[in-house]
C-alpha cells in the first residue's frame, strides 16, 4: 500500500506528536533521498507500521484488523486461491454460515482488486485493512502446517550439489533461483518467523547442523546433508560480500533482507573449525522500534534513577553485564529517548547494531586504526552533546570518556562486569583517579535477560513450605523484614505495570504463596516452550554523595555494593524475584543468569 505524502504528513499532523520542524526534517530528507514519506516515517521510528495504518484506516473509514494467522482455519483460508490472495495482497480470515466473508487487505482502495474478489467471493464482503507485515505473515500460513524441515526437503531432494566444501562451487548453484539460495532464504525466513536472534550453521563429520537462538537459548532445528556445506557458506559470502575462496580465515561481512514487509539486517561471521567452515548470523531487526523503558523492564526507583541521569547536562552513565544481556538494546532506548534534532548524538561502536536516526555512528575498524580510543578523541571535536562509546576495554578510553563527562558532555559506555558495584572499582584497575570516577559517574546499571513466561500457558501454584524455607534463604528475605520489604516492592511494581492485569501472589506478609511456572507442554502461542520474549532484570546503583566518599576512599565492590543496598538500591535478583511473582518469569531463571552473583 502507498499513502500519499500529503496524507501522510496530514496524519502526522492530526496526532499532535510532531512538531513543524519535525515535519519539516521529514520533508527535506523525502526530497533528498527521493523516497515516500510513508517509507521515512517507518525508518525513522517516528511510527510504527501498525500505527501508521491505523491512522490510515481511521481516515478512510476502513476497519483495522490486527490479523493473527495462527488463528485462520484452513478452510476459510483456502476460500480464496494462493495465487489470487498472493496477486491481490489479500486474505480471507473469517467467514459465517450465512455467507458473509470478512477479507483483509492491505490497499482496500485498490478498486480492481476489491471487484475481483467480489466476482471470486461474492458480494457478501466485508473489507478490513491491516499492515503490510500481518498480512505477509497469514499468507505464509497457506504453507499448511510444514516445518523447516519438509520446506528444506522440497527444495533440496534430488538436486546435484557440490560434494563438499573443497570442491568447487558450481555457478548455477549460488543463482538467486537455485536449491541453495532457496535453502539460506528459508533458514533466514524461518528464524526470524522464530523470534530467533541468531542462526549458526555448524558443519559435523556427516551432516550440517542448523541450530537457532531463541531466547537465549540455542536449539537444534534442523540436519542438513553434509554435500550443502561448500555451496551454502559460499552462499551466505557472496550475500555478505566476502571472499568465497578463503577458507582459511575468519571473515566477518554484513547484509540486508526482506521478510514480510520488514528489513533485517544480518551480521555474518565465519571460523574455520575441524569439520570445516563455521557461520553465524545474528538477526537486527533495523524496523525495530525503540522500547521505551517500562517495555525493558524497569519500574520504580531504578527508573526513576535513570532517567534522572539521562536528563543532565553532562556526567557519564556506565551500563555493565556479560556479553548477551541486553546492554545495547537499553543504550538504543536511552540515546533514541534523547535524541532530539537540538542535540547532537555521536557514537563509536564494535559493531553498529541498532541504527538511530539522526545519530551520528562510527564503526570501530582497528585496520584503519579507529579504535575506541581514537573514535572517541575524533568525536570529541565534532562538537557533540551526548557520546556514546560502545565498550571501554582499556584505560586510554577510560580516561578519555572520564574527561569527556568533565568538559560538559553526556557519556554513555558499557562495562563488562558482574554487578553494578564492580564495575567502579574496574575503572580504578584501569588507571582513572578515584576522585574523577566520584564526580563524574551519575549511575551504573548492571543487567542480564530472563525468558518471559508464555501469557497464554502459565501456571499459577503454590509451593511447598520446604521450596518457600528455600527461597527466602536464597533471597536473603528470612531477615530484616525481608518478606515485608519484598511485598512492598511488588505493590510498587504493581503500580509500575510489571505483571500486567495478572493476580497478585497474596495479601499477606509472612510467607510467599504463590509462583509461576512454566507449563512443561506449553501452547502453540510459545511453540511449546512455555517462554515467549524476553525482559530485563536490573540493579541501578545511583553515584550518592556516600558512596563518592567510598570510591575516593579505594573501598571494595563489596563495601561499596552494601551501602548501595542500605541507600535502596534493588539487587538484580531482587528486581528478578519480583518479577517472578508478579508472572514475568520464573524464580528458576532468575537464578540461572545471576547464579554467578
Amino acid at each position: 500500500m502507498r499513502i500519499a505524502d500529503s496524507l501522510v504528513e496530514k496524519l502526522l499532523e492530526k496526532t499532535g506528536k510532531f512538531s513543524d520542524e519535525q515535519l519539516k526534517s521529514l520533508h527535506d530528507q523525502a526530497a533528498a533521498d527521493k523516497r515516500p514519506y510513508q517509507d521515512l516515517v517507518i525508518k525513522n521510528n517516528l511510527l510504527t507500521e501498525k500505527e501508521l495504518t491505523k491512522l490510515y484506516a481511521d481516515e478512510v473509514e476502513v476497519p483495522f484488523i490486527e490479523l493473527k494467522a495462527a488463528d485462520i482455519k484452513a478452510d476459510v483460508l483456502k476460500l480464496l486461491p494462493e495465487k489470487i490472495a498472493r496477486q491481490y495482497n489479500a486474505i480471507v480470515f473469517e467467514a459465517d454460515k450465512y455467507g458473509t466473508k470478512q477479507v483483509a487487505m492491505e490497499d482496500p482502495d485498490d478498486i480492481q482488486a476489491v471487484n475481483f474478489l467480489r466476482k471470486q467471493l461474492g458480494n457478501k464482503l466485508k473489507i478490513s485493512i491491516t499492515t503490510a507485515s500481518l498480512l505477509q505473515a497469514a499468507l505464509d500460513q497457506y504453507r499448511g502446517s510444514g516445518t523447516i524441515s519438509s520446506e528444506l526437503t522440497k527444495v533440496i531432494s534430488g538436486e546435484d550439489i557440490a560434494a563438499d566444501e573443497d570442491d568447487e562451487v558450481d555457478e548455477d548453484d549460488l543463482a538467486e533461483d537455485s536449491p541453495v539460495a532457496q535453502t539460506v532464504n528459508i533458514l533466514i525466513e524461518y528464524a526470524i518467523k522464530a523470534n530467533a536472534s541468531d542462526i549458526h550453521i555448524e558443519p559435523r563429520e556427516d551432516f550440517v547442523a542448523v541450530r537457532y537462538r531463541i531466547d537465549g537459548v540455542l536449539r537444534e532445528t534442523n540436519k542438513l546433508p553434509r554435500k550443502l556445506l561448500g555451496a551454502v557458506v559460499s552462499r551466505i559470502k557472496i550475500l555478505s560480500n566476502l571472499k568465497i575462496d578463503e577458507h582459511r580465515a575468519p571473515q566477518d561481512g554484513r547484509f540486508k533482507i526482506e521478510v514480510g514487509g520488514q528489513v533485517y539486517a544480518l551480521r555474518v561471521s565465519t571460523l574455520p573449525i575441524l569439520d570445516g567452515e563455521k557461520v553465524v548470523m545474528r538477526i537486527l531487526n533495523e524496523s525495530t522500534k525503540a522500547a521505551d523503558f517500562t517495555e525493558l523492564g524497569f519500574w520504580g526507583s531504578p527508573l526513576n534513577e535513570l532517567q534522572h541521569a539521562i536528563t543532565q547536562p553532562h556526567g557519564m552513565v556506565l551500563v555493565t553485564g556479560p556479553t548477551g544481556s541486553g546492554k545495547s538494546t537499553t543504550l538504543f532506548s536511552v540515546l533514541s529517548s534523547l535524541n532530539t534534532p537540538g542535540v547532537n548524538i555521536s557514537t563509536v561502536e564494535d559493531p553498529v547494531e541498532y541504527h538511530i536516526v539522526g545519530a551520528n555512528q562510527t564503526q570501530v575498524n582497528p585496520i584503519a586504526n579507529m579504535t575506541f580510543a581514537n573514535g572517541l578523541r575524533a568525536l570529541l571535536r565534532q562538537d557533540p552533546n551526548i557520546i556514546m562509546v560502545g565498550e571501554i576495554r582499556d584505560g586510554e578510553t577510560a580516561d578519555l570518556a572520564i574527561q569527556a563527562a568533565l568538559t560538559g558532555h553526556l557519556v554513555f559506555s558499557t562495562l563488562h562486569t558482574n554487578n553494578a558495584a564492580t564495575c567502579l572499582p574496574r575503572l580504578l584497575d584501569m588507571g582513572v583517579e578515584p576522585f574523577l570516577i566520584a564526580s563524574t559517574v551519575r549511575v551504573v546499571v548492571a543487567q542480564r535477560l530472563v525468558r518471559r513466561l508464555c501469557v497464554n500457558c502459565r501456571q499459577n501454584v503454590a509451593p511447598d513450605s520446604a521450596y518457600v524455607k528455600e527461597l527466602e534463604k536464597t533471597f536473603r528475605l528470612d531477615d530484616n523484614g525481608g518478606i515485608k520489604r519484598l511485598h512492598e516492592l511488588e505493590a510498587e511494581a504493581i503500580k509500575g505495570g510489571i505483571g500486567g492485569t495478572t493476580k497478585e501472589i497474596g495479601t499477606t506478609t509472612s510467607s510467599i504463596s504463590k509462583v509461576w511456572k512454566a507449563n512443561e507442554d506449553g501452547c502453540e502461542h510459545c511453540n511449546h516452550t512455555g517462554y515467549k520474549g524476553r525482559i530485563g532484570i536490573y540493579e541501578v546503583l545511583s553515584n550518592s554523595p556516600e558512596i563518592q566518599k567510598m570510591i575516593v576512599g579505594n573501598n571494595t565492590s563489596e563495601v561499596i555494593e552494601t551501602a548501595a543496598i542500605k541507600e535502596g538500591m534493588l539487587t538484580m535478583q531482587l528486581d528478578g524475584l519480583v518479577k517472578a511473582l508478579r508472572g514475568e518469569t520464573t524464580v528458576e531463571e532468575v537464578l540461572r543468569v545471576t547464579a554467578q552473583e
